[in-house]
């Protein structure tokens, strides 16, 4: 029998609206890594936690002023070419690059660190192999 997630959704959508009228600025560079609002997601996506439904993100590029390419953080050990290991405060993290997407920093809660230029640079790497970027594919 699967779990009734109707309370934790309707939380969610109370966060999400909240978080849609927020008119706080933030200052972020592509490279750091935020604490931010994913939400109650559905099946395999990631999805936050806690209060304010909050996981970890990496800023893979910075779009706009408000808007940015991001990807989730785990601290749950994963393998495989959909996972970046990285080291954050001494500690062992894993990108889910698999879960990337488009975010607004409204979303955004505080700025955890900043990624060493080593870690970035693998993550950018295993991200184009995941996604095919450097091979000649061409569209038929």
């Amino acid at each position: 029998m699967k779990k009734d997630f109707s309370a934790e959704y309707d939380a969610w959508n109370d966060t999400k609206k909240s978080l849609a009228k927020r008119q706080e600025k933030f200052f972020f560079k592509t490279g750091d890594i935020w604490w931010c609002s994913l939400g109650l997601n559905i099946g395999t996506e990631s999805y936050g936690k806690g209060e304010t439904f909050r996981r970890p993100i990496l800023i893979l590029k910075k779009l706009s002023g408000n808007a940015c390419i991001a990807i989730p953080l785990t601290s749950k050990e994963k393998t495989g070419t959909w996972f970046q290991e990285i080291t954050l405060h001494g500690e062992k993290k894993w990108v889910m690059l698999n879960q990337i997407r488009m975010i607004h920093s409204n979303r955004f809660q505080r700025r955890m660190a900043v990624l060493d230029d080593r870690d970035f640079k693998l993550v950018k790497q295993k991200l184009e192999a995941l996604l095919e970027l450097s091979d000649n594919h061409h569209l038929a």
